[in-house]
């Protein structure tokens, strides 16, 4: 089969995260049709994770493409690039405070993002509810979808958008996410200016991290008066099960944490005690480096799919580059085939080079010296 125009093609985004509706968006912007299809059964229906650095350099070239740069400079915290370090002792060794004017990398809630980005796309563009199973048909297309709930779509060309644990990868290449041998345990404080003052004044309205070389604490300001703190560790990944605790044992959990972090000030401590709520296990993997693949006419990844690495500050900037880049090379190419083929000669490398330089980076967010930590993309 001849590959198809990108303005003739039936396009199938999986995953509705910031990559592929950024990707959706700028398809749409560009007069070309596209579906995306999401496992999530509506838009609201889990937590869309804690704050998100858009960078001048990336991030924001994907929203100016999108046409919503303006409206994201309206949803964004420019204070939110302030940064503190601090030792173990609670003393601030390091304080990083923006100009008025900087907008390299403001912060802006997840969530508020996706809304921002949802709700440019033309009604129905969109599918909740359709967690994709398989794809079959030939390489060359059209390619056959099964989603979880028995429907099927057939399409010309797949691009998965779908994370970490990416079902579209499969069609493409046989790497999996593997442990990098730290894990955060996420807490949420929320009302902290008035439940926990204490914390609010100690995390000011940026970031601040503390780490001792083998375990450290990474607290970040949300929107809405949040507060979200990383108690990060070098363990097992099942290090919960192996202490004969499971994940909902929120007692259990701190006291095995006060132990780890005896040596720690009490004010610190209480970033690990006062949490409402239960923790969330989040351990850190990332794809094998490099992680290429072979051309493939009718499928393509972009985002964690194509390059999960460690949450270092890059994996939403590069995620939204891609699907700008990916759409555009459609918006530009005769075929399908021709404009994947001009987007992985551009992103391939660009996410190898990246990831051999993150490569171990997360033993970093252990160490002492500030780590450019900027996204929350360390969820599964």
């Amino acid at each position: 089969m001849n590959s198809v125009a990108p303005t003739q093609a039936r396009i199938s985004v999986i995953g509705a995260g910031p990559g592929g509706l950024t990707c959706a968006r700028v398809l749409q912007r560009r007069g070309i049709a596209v579906t995306v299809h999401d496992r999530a059964p509506s838009a609201d229906a889990r937590d869309q994770g804690g704050t998100l650095d858009l960078h001048a350099d990336n991030g924001q070239i994907a929203l100016r493409e999108a046409g919503l740069l303006d409206e994201f400079f309206k949803l964004a915290r420019p204070e939110g690039q302030e940064m503190r370090q601090m030792d173990p002792t609670g003393t601030m060794t390091s304080h990083k405070v923006p100009a008025a004017d900087e907008l390299f990398k403001p912060e802006i809630d997840r969530g508020r993002l996706r809304d921002l980005l949802l709700e440019s796309l033309r009604p129905g563009t969109v599918r909740w509810g359709q967690a994709l199973d398989t794809i079959s048909g030939p390489a060359d297309g059209p390619r056959r979808l099964r989603f979880a709930d028995g429907t099927t779509t057939e399409a010309d060309l797949v691009i998965g958008a779908d994370g970490a644990f990416s079902r579209v990868r499969r069609a493409v290449s046989p790497a999996k996410p593997r442990y990098t041998g730290v894990s955060f345990l996420e807490a949420w404080f929320s009302d902290v200016e008035n439940r926990h003052p204490d914390i609010a004044e100690l995390v000011g309205p940026g970031s601040a991290h503390a780490a001792d070389g083998d375990r450290g604490l990474f607290a970040q300001r949300n929107g809405g008066d949040h507060i979200r703190v990383y108690v990060i560790q070098r363990v097992p990944v099942d290090w919960i099960s192996r202490s004969g605790l499971t994940a909902d044992d929120t007692d259990g959990i701190r006291a095995l944490l006060l132990d780890e972090y005896a040596h720690w000030s009490p004010r610190m401590r209480r970033m690990i005690t006062d949490n409402d709520g239960p923790y969330v296990d989040r351990p850190i993997l990332a794809l094998p480096v490099p992680h290429t693949w072979d051309h493939n006419p009718t499928v393509t990844l972009l985002g964690d799919a194509a390059h999960l690495m460690p949450p270092l500050g890059v994996g939403v900037n590069l995620a939204m580059l891609d699907a700008t880049e990916l759409a555009l090379a459609l918006a530009d190419s005769a075929t399908v085939d021709d404009a994947i083929r001009t987007y992985e000669r551009t992103m391939l490398p660009r996410s190898t080079e990246t990831a051999r330089l993150l490569e171990g980076g997360a033993e970093h967010l252990l160490s002492a010296d500030v780590p450019d930590f900027g996204d929350d993309d360390a969820r599964p």
